[in-house]
């Protein structure tokens, strides 16, 4: 049974949803939902989409997300292993704007937090301290009792956020979800495809043909979606993976860029540049910085 790229969450009686979450694995299904999403990751590690932008994911890694923008956090591989004692956690929040009414953030002393709400359209991710300040506030909001004291901390916590200038855009500006409720999950088999095969030779005319359409169609059809051609899809995929590797300093270059899907060191060093804008062994000199 096909699953709907739009996903709708459980009502509630509460003005907004805190919750704590523990799995094998995050949500595999690539979707969207009306409502603005908080979501730190706690445990786990793989490849998070959302829009237009594919980045690996780790412990600590917070995004804010506005309504309807599409986002996948794929768990690496081995947490789909039947085997595998491995475990993602997380911390959700979800509220949609009128979460206090109609015209709340439409109040003078709103305008701070109505440029945040905003700005999350594009999609936001922290990389500095106000992480763990951010991460220690939702362990608490996830346990609170309803009452106005969790609604007054949660608009803290907002309020916060605001002022916080550790953080950047996600998509790119030009970027517009275009993909209809009721379409089928022509993206989502795209998405399970490239990251199951990705370090090997992938076929356009395959893809195309799991998605129903044929080679020049597909390849109209999934820029008009993501922004992005496919090649340019797979590219950052292939990357993002070599990131992790690289973060985990197992194995050499050379080793990262096959066990990435790149034939050639050249042409890995080359992408991996276009991408991240940094070489790899720079990129390596970074992260041990943060």
């Amino acid at each position: 049974m096909k699953q709907p790229l739009r996903k709708d969450l459980e009502p509630v009686s509460a003005s907004f949803v805190v919750k704590e979450l523990v799995e094998p694995h995050f949500d595999p299904n690539w979707h969207f939902h009306p409502h603005f999403q908080l979501f730190l990751v706690e445990e786990g590690t793989g490849t998070r989409f959302i829009g237009d932008s594919i980045k690996p994911f780790s412990p600590g890694d917070l995004v804010f997300l506005g309504p309807n923008l599409p986002h996948l956090w794929r768990s690496d591989q081995a947490y789909f292993n039947r085997q595998s004692t491995l475990t993602t956690k997380g911390i959700v929040a979800y509220f949609t704007e009128d979460f206090l009414g109609a015209a709340f953030f439409e109040k003078q002393e709103m305008a701070p937090l109505r440029q945040l709400l905003n700005h999350a359209r594009q999609g936001l991710e922290w990389t500095g301290p106000t992480r763990e300040r951010v991460a220690t506030v939702l362990r608490s909001l996830a346990t609170q009792p309803v009452g106005f004291g969790r609604v007054l901390n949660f608009l803290t916590l907002l309020n916060e956020l605001c002022y916080a200038t550790d953080y950047q855009y996600l998509t790119s500006v030009s970027y517009t979800n275009t993909v209809k409720p009721n379409e089928t999950d022509r993206m989502q088999l795209v998405h399970d495809y490239v990251l199951e095969h990705f370090p090997d030779e992938l076929s356009l005319d395959r893809v195309a043909d799991l998605a129903g359409m044929t080679s020049p169609a597909f390849c109209r059809y999934f820029k008009t979606r993501a922004n992005k051609t496919f090649s340019e899809f797979v590219s950052e995929v292939r990357i993002g993976h070599a990131c992790k590797l690289l973060m985990r300093g197992k194995l050499n270059i050379t080793q990262i860029s096959f066990e990435s899907g790149f034939r050639t060191l050249s042409n890995f060093n080359r992408q991996f540049k276009d991408i991240t804008g940094q070489t790899p062994s720079a990129y390596v000199k970074t992260y041990r910085q943060l």
